[in-house]
């Protein structure tokens, strides 16, 4: 068994690292192979959404907090390009419902704001409840039905109007975006550093809501989300025969406790859910070297996937959209690689790249069709790529603006999160899967091994 050199490249990965500053290089033109495979790169809809009326006193403070988040949302989604405030007619003719659109049209579809839809609608509190009626409307077309009219209900307060905003905003997304679900209501899991040990804390999609949810006093990493964001699987270090060793462990959402999980010989790591949620892949060296293996999601029946002997084998992650192959890193080669199986391990095949270095973390796009993973090529830093599975051919995202790892996808496959110490420390970030719109999501302590829910 190799311990030390699994902790090598897969904890201290995570958890090391000086801080290298540049200046990132700008982002390379989109590509037809990378715009059809997440959408990015073609004509956006220019989407005028002036502020929301608040019909009474109770629901104005809440109103400033739904306009702000919809905004946010709409403006972050990589499909709407939304018309600054400063080209809209003036704020007393700003309409809160589609009837007062009538006569209007020119002012929001000619110069300067050139809008073809707009989002409005207005609010009310009554009692402890907030109401949203909402519209999505065509302002080429003001005399058709709306494309969207619904009225959104929930608690008045500030997290409310939060809620709301994201489900408003998550329809919109959809409708203009051939059915694709906007990403506003997911929520990212990550560790972060709490003394010596690691803990899970999990936040909104955007960074907001941030809580701990496990206590174990260990170090808890590699985190990845069940298919139906009910499960957390994890590796956490646990005693074990009455040694500390690298574990499964399993935290339940709905229980909102750490579940048991069989443990087993060695070390094991990096879970990963199969897209229907009835299987884990993992690392372990139960039987010697790290081996990739499979278990059912109660932690029965291990299957060992990989033989290569005196090699590390680990992060399996598999294709969500099929799940008929698993991507892994193995050293089995010399330096660290990529390499594709079937389910069962048949059909092993190394995924070869233009060029050396030490490749890890990879992440599959929610379609199957790319793949995102950390590349240290010789005299470079970690920097991200993406991958299309099919050629090969690849898309550089960052250029040695510190180390950035563990990237992986939201569910829209438009968005990224990963780890990057550029600030001097690791710290949360997304970004769109171009490389652009770069977010800090976490700003103090340690924080470090993202992962984005499948919904």
């Amino acid at each position: 068994m190799k311990p030390i050199r699994w902790i090598g490249w897969t904890v201290m990965v995570a958890l090391a690292g000086l801080a290298l500053w540049a200046r990132p290089a700008p982002s390379p033109a989109p590509q037809d192979w990378f715009r059809t495979g997440t959408g990015l790169g073609v004509s956006k809809v220019r989407l005028a959404v002036p502020n929301f009326g608040a019909t009474n006193a109770a629901a104005q403070p809440l109103e400033k907090v739904f306009d702000k988040v919809l905004w946010d949302d709409l403006a972050y989604s990589g499909v709407i390009q939304m018309v600054s405030k400063s080209f809209y007619p003036l704020p007393s003719t700003w309409p809160t419902q589609p009837s007062q659109l009538q006569g209007q049209e020119k002012q929001w579809t000619q110069t300067p704001a050139n809008a073809a839809m707009m989002a409005l609608g207005n609010m009310a509190v009554s009692g402890s409840s907030l109401s949203v009626s909402g519209w999505l409307v065509d302002l080429t077309n003001t005399s058709a039905p709306p494309m969207l009219s619904k009225v959104y209900t929930g608690d008045a307060t500030a997290e409310g109007a939060r809620l709301l905003a994201h489900e408003m905003s998550n329809d919109i997304v959809s409708l203009l975006s051939g059915g694709v679900p906007g990403i506003a209501l997911t929520h990212i899991v990550y560790s972060h550093q709490v003394g010596k040990n690691a803990e899970l804390s999990v936040m909104d999609y955007d960074g907001a809501n941030k809580h701990q949810i496990t206590d174990l006093h260990t170090e808890s990493i590699m985190a990845r989300w069940s298919p139906d964001a009910g499960e957390i699987a994890f590796t956490c270090f646990v005693p074990y025969r009455g040694v500390v060793s690298a574990q499964l462990c399993l935290y339940s959402m709905a229980a909102k406790r750490v579940m048991y999980f069989p443990r087993f010989p060695g070390t094991n790591s990096a879970p990963a859910w199969s897209p229907s949620g009835r299987e884990l892949a993992f690392s372990s060296s139960m039987r010697g070297d790290p081996e990739i293996w499979k278990v059912n999601s109660d932690g029965t029946h291990p299957v060992q996937l990989t033989f290569a002997p005196h090699s590390d084998n680990t992060s399996p992650v598999w294709n969500p959209k099929t799940g008929k192959q698993i991507v892994f890193v193995s050293d089995r080669g010399g330096l660290p690689g990529l390499y594709m199986m079937g389910e069962d391990g048949a059909d092993l095949v190394k995924i070869d790249l233009p060029g050396m270095g030490y490749i890890v973390d990879p992440a599959w796009s929610p379609n199957g069709q790319l793949l995102a993973f950390s590349w240290r090529r010789p005299n470079g830093n970690y920097d991200l790529y993406i991958m299309d599975i099919a050629t090969h051919q690849l898309l550089q995202l960052t250029r040695d603006a510190g180390r950035n790892e563990r990237p992986w996808w939201a569910p829209d496959g438009r968005h990224l999160v990963f780890q990057s110490d550029r600030t001097g420390t690791w710290q949360i970030w997304t970004m769109m899967a171009d490389g652009t719109g770069l977010r800090q999501l976490t700003h103090t302590g340690k924080n470090f091994s993202p992962n984005w829910s499948w919904k």
